[in-house]
């Protein structure tokens, strides 16, 4: 049984989870207000994945008999000094949701709470995919750095993105 420190805390990562969605369409405006369309589109499908991770957790905590309580949520930061200043803020966040998600495991763990533990699996595996691909997209901009053939490209290969929620969810 989820005990009321646990779905608090469950609740709260739902939220920032939405939260997760608002600082990446804030992201995603920036980046069309540069004429950046497919980093906008990046930033778009990213957005529309924190609201799954969010609605997951949404239908965890119903189908575990806890209510859902939503919660007001900050301004996201709306400008940058470039691209790779979006990214970079972006690596951060998703750095502070893996901080998050660890927290929760770990009062899972210490409530011997055996199904979230499992049920927060998945968002620790997520979590490390998140961390890898900024990590990966802020090197490559570091290293394009004014070609602007490369960022051409790329900002090409981000048009392509789209959202699929993953089937083992």
């Amino acid at each position: 049984m989820i005990n009321e420190t646990l779905s608090q805390a469950l609740n709260e990562q739902l939220n920032f989870e939405f939260y997760s969605a608002h600082v990446y369409l804030a992201i995603a405006a920036y980046c069309s207000g540069e004429s950046l369309d497919g980093f906008a589109n990046f930033f778009i499908v990213q957005a529309e994945e924190e609201r799954f991770h969010a609605m997951k957790l949404y239908k965890y905590l119903n189908d575990r008999g806890k209510r859902v309580t939503l919660a007001g949520m900050g301004t996201p930061t709306n400008e940058y000094k470039s691209i790779l200043d979006a990214f970079e803020h972006a690596f951060d966040h998703e750095k502070e949701v893996t901080k998050r998600i660890y927290h929760l495991s770990d009062l899972a763990l210490n409530d011997r709470e055996h199904a979230t533990i499992q049920f927060l699996k998945w968002f620790i595996d997520e979590q490390v995919e998140e961390e890898a691909m900024f990590d990966s997209i802020i090197n490559k901009l570091k290293r394009i750095d004014q070609d602007s053939n490369a960022f051409f490209m790329l900002d090409n290969e981000f048009a392509a993105r789209t959202f699929v929620p993953p089937t083992n969810a």
